[in-house]
């Protein structure tokens, strides 16, 4: 059976959640953690994911790769690619089939470049196999949840890595969209069942600032208005914190960590630790040894001089809030609560700065890591057959204007329509009519008002060729019908495409309500029984066949993808060959000490004195080989030498296990006996009992008698 799966892809931590009968459940790591690093590391021999990334990152940081979802289908040319690469120890470049983003690393002792979308489809295949150990079931189906601010060209890459990955993602959603549905699930006893509540949730997280605005009642919701700040996050105030010690310490020790990028990771490190112990206390110290050339390096900072330093952040808080509001038509004092999620909400400014806007207290009744989470597991289970939930309807909200473009042919007045506006919900759909000569025709998206849109972002969606036009006979062209959709996962599709013609069918006349059918009742009542049914000659547009249709747009051709899931397929195999040849080394080296103490010990009395010095020379040379020639070997290797030490211990172990079974055995049998001669014994004493008993009275009945 599929468990269904949902995933809060986060920048800096990922949390994966499961549906089960009884529930979501937060699935733990291999660690017991319940969020895994979003890291994709590479190294000599295989790839490190998760949290073995994390363990290396500082030692490899050069092949580490972080910051994944900001630059999944992010063309290279792109504005913000500029701001993005600061935030990258690893060589970015620009990937040359597409024209997007690729990270250049090294990998078993080659140089590789990897896309974005390959190294997201990397990682869900780590956060797909932490999920299938936990929950021991299958993991087909995925709902990964999104930024607001994706474009179709962001979404379709990380569909494509579901894919990759070997998922089939049934829904891609907006984060803050599937953290209100997980609102409007549990939460549904606080929920008016006649009117909407309207709650603004606000999602400060590592990278991104979201604000929603829903109106959710029980069983529904709808998403009003959303807006967000692409770079504000916990990373920003990291980075400001890092950059104010780098300045101290050039002045203060004459170093420059910036020079070091190992160095500059250790000071980032401690700044985030930094930054969540003054969420808590009003100072903190800072100090990092040997962070560069033998230098140790120590200072502290005040919750007062931070906010100082990110001054400019907060300031801007309120712009995100206030968009929101207006493009749902209501004012702050409209809304009924302010539910607040992110980790980087903890923040004490951050949550005065949003109280301040809203002019409202905050709520955190939602947990602020895993609701999105749990709402992705949710959405997900709503997809699946094997699961059953309880209903609920939800609209998200259409971030950006899209129109449909078209060559114009003859009396056609009209060559674009805009289908989906901002502020239209979806799931969408519109019909549109095209007159058409045929044979072929084409279609095309894109996004049409550029003030909405982030600076960079292409215009283009989509091209579709619709086929299989065929005119009527004695027509110059036809009716051709389009069902245009904004699909649940905000992806902009021609769903089908047919013909249609006139044609002259017959339709049944309805008698009109009063209307004499004879000159008497009892005439009317004998014309009524025998007449019969009238009809009338019509005409309609009626379907005459289905269109092919063939689509150009941002998901991944074909063989490209296929090309993609096969090398991860590759990679995947390589992990596991190493995985299992590092298990294989331990197990050998594990026993070699675990055999020589038992020699001495537990098997002394079990071993020859030859077998003793024959075995006792094997298991030397076999540690020596180990840390010397084998230390870097093959996995069948590893086998035969364990082999060969257990021919000769096993047999010792053989005796061991036997003399230690025949003193279970003559253990037992003495148990056995005890319990009998204790059976016995108890038996005896009771028939003792039983003729004293007797004998008392007789010599009762005797008294009597006398």
């Amino acid at each position: 059976m599929s468990v269904p799966f949902g995933v809060d892809l986060g920048n800096n931590n990922t949390v994966i959640a499961c549906a089960k009968n009884r529930g979501i459940d937060i699935v733990v790591n291999e660690v017991s953690n319940r969020s895994t690093p979003s890291l994709v590391g590479f190294g000599p021999k295989s790839r490190y994911l998760g949290e073995t990334a994390k363990n290396q990152q500082t030692s490899n940081i050069k092949n580490t790769v972080e910051n994944l979802k900001r630059i999944v289908g992010l063309p290279h040319n792109h504005p913000d690619f500029k701001i993005e690469q600061q935030y990258f120890t690893v060589p970015l470049v620009q990937n040359k089939k597409d024209h997007g983003v690729a990270a250049k690393v090294k990998y078993m002792g080659k140089d590789h470049e990897f896309t974005a979308t390959q190294l997201l489809a990397m990682y869900l295949d780590k956060i797909k196999d932490t999920a299938v150990k936990e929950t021991k079931g299958n993991i087909n189906d995925i709902c990964l949840s999104v930024p607001g601010w994706y474009t179709e060209k962001q979404r379709r890459a990380a569909a494509d890595a579901c894919k990759i990955a070997g998922l089939n993602p049934v829904r891609i959603v907006n984060e803050m969209t599937a953290a209100a549905v997980g609102y409007g699930v549990f939460k549904a006893a606080d929920l008016p069942e006649d009117e909407y509540k309207k709650v603004a949730f606000v999602d400060v997280g590592h990278s991104s600032y979201q604000v929603s605005i829903a109106a959710v009642k029980r069983g529904e919701l709808k998403i009003l208005g959303a807006a967000y700040d692409k770079h504000f996050g916990g990373r920003n105030f990291d980075y400001a914190i890092a950059e104010h010690f780098a300045d101290e310490f050039k002045k203060k020790y004459k170093i420059d960590v910036r020079e070091n990028p190992k160095a500059y990771y250790r000071v980032l490190t401690a700044a985030e630790k930094l930054k969540k112990v003054l969420s808590a206390n009003t100072q903190a110290p800072f100090n990092i040894e040997s962070v560069m050339n033998d230098v140790d390096v120590s200072s502290s900072l005040t919750r007062e001089e931070l906010e100082n330093l990110v001054k400019p952040l907060l300031e801007k808080i309120h712009v995100p809030i206030q968009s929101a509001l207006k493009d749902a038509g209501l004012k702050s004092e409209d809304l009924d609560s302010v539910e607040v999620i992110g980790g980087s909400s903890r923040i004490p400014a951050v949550k005065t700065k949003i109280s301040e806007v809203f002019n409202k207290p905050l709520s955190f009744t939602l947990n602020q890591d895993e609701a999105i989470a749990k709402g992705n597991a949710y959405i997900c289970a709503c997809h699946s057959p094997t699961v059953r939930v309880r209903p609920f309807k939800f609209e998200d909200y259409n971030q950006y204007t899209v129109s449909y473009f078209w060559d114009k042919e003859d009396n056609e007045d009209e060559d674009h329509l805009e289908v989906f506006p901002k502020g239209g919900l979806f799931p969408s759909t519109k019909m549109i009519t095209l007159y058409r000569k045929g044979p072929s025709f084409e279609v095309e998206a894109k996004y049409t008002k550029p003030k909405e849109l982030p600076k960079g972002t292409e215009h283009f969606i989509a091209k579709w060729k619709i086929g299989n036009v065929e005119p009527s006979a004695g027509e110059s062209s036809i009716a051709v019908k389009l069902k245009l959709r904004n699909d649940p996962s905000g992806f902009y599709t021609i769903e089908s495409a047919h013909t249609v013609e006139e044609q002259i069918v017959k339709e049944l006349i309805e008698p009109k309500e009063g209307e004499s059918k004879g000159n008497d009742e009892e005439d009317g009542e004998e014309e009524e029984a025998t007449a019969e049914p009238q009809y009338k000659e019509v005409k309609k547009l009626v379907k005459k066949n289905d269109c092919s249709i063939e689509v150009e747009c941002a998901a991944l051709p074909e063989a490209q993808l296929q090309k993609f899931i096969e090398e991860e397929g590759q990679m995947l195999a390589e992990d596991k060959l190493v995985a299992d040849t590092e298990e294989r080394k331990n197990q050998l080296e594990e026993y070699i000490y675990e055999l020589r103490g038992k020699l001495g010990d537990q098997y002394k009395d079990f071993a020859k004195k030859e077998e003793v010095e024959k075995l006792t020379g094997l298991l030397q040379k076999a540690e020596d080989w180990l840390y010397e020639d084998g230390y870097e070997s093959t996995k069948a290797k590893y086998i035969a030498k364990y082999e060969e030490l257990a021919s000769i211990g096993n047999v010792i172990r053989g005796r061991f296990l036997a003399k230690e079974q025949e003193k279970k055995e003559q253990f037992r049998q003495k148990q056995e006996a005890a319990q009998a001669q204790a059976m016995a014994e108890k038996m005896a004493n009771a028939r003792k009992d039983n003729k004293n008993g007797d004998d008392k009275k007789d010599a009762e009945g005797d008294t009597k008698m006398d």
